[in-house]
């Protein structure tokens, strides 16, 4: 995947918040585009032994959005949290569109779901800390961080499905 250094150019020597902001933002937007024109059998098309799809995956990074930033950051409960409910019940439920769901859907829901993020963000400050179950506490720096990895390691699988599917390839 090229990112054309346009990313990188603009943030290369930019305060370290606005650097996390702005390559986890084109770590989001590359995965949308790497869904968009994809059609709604294909964004559902299983090419590999799990349940990953093209669509899936946005599914999935929804969740892993509002986990981070609503539920962990902002500390909101999960039942309170619609994307997060299911995920007991149906733990691989992100990996799959329901029948009335279009490709736009994943798209259209990450997206607002990012922006969501975005603003509980802005009301932390990087070295703000919240407890953690598994790992004690965390800090938005780290959040970011790990936010970045994620969306970057989807994005890649999302890269493969796109080039199995149609041939697509780059941004």
């Amino acid at each position: 995947m090229d990112y054309s250094y346009s990313t990188a150019e603009r943030v290369a020597t930019a305060d370290e918040r606005t650097t996390l902001e702005a390559f986890l933002d084109h770590y989001r937007a590359a995965v949308c585009n790497k869904v968009r024109g994809v059609s709604d059998d294909d964004a559902i098309c299983r090419l590999v032994r799990s349940r990953t799809t093209v669509a899936g995956l946005l599914k999935h990074l929804r969740r892993v959005e509002a986990s981070w930033f609503q539920h962990r950051l902002a500390q909101l409960p999960a039942d309170e949290l619609p994307v997060l409910k299911w995920i007991v019940d149906d733990p691989d439920g992100d990996f799959r569109l329901q029948s009335q769901e279009t490709v736009e859907a994943p798209i259209t829901d990450y997206e607002s779901q990012c922006d969501i993020s975005r603003a509980t963000a802005a009301r932390f400050h990087l070295d703000d800390i919240v407890p953690h179950p598994g790992l004690g506490e965390v800090s938005l720096r780290w959040i970011y961080v790990h936010t970045i990895e994620e969306t970057a390691l989807h994005l890649g699988h999302a890269d493969v499905l796109r080039e199995q599917l149609d041939g697509a390839t780059g941004d």
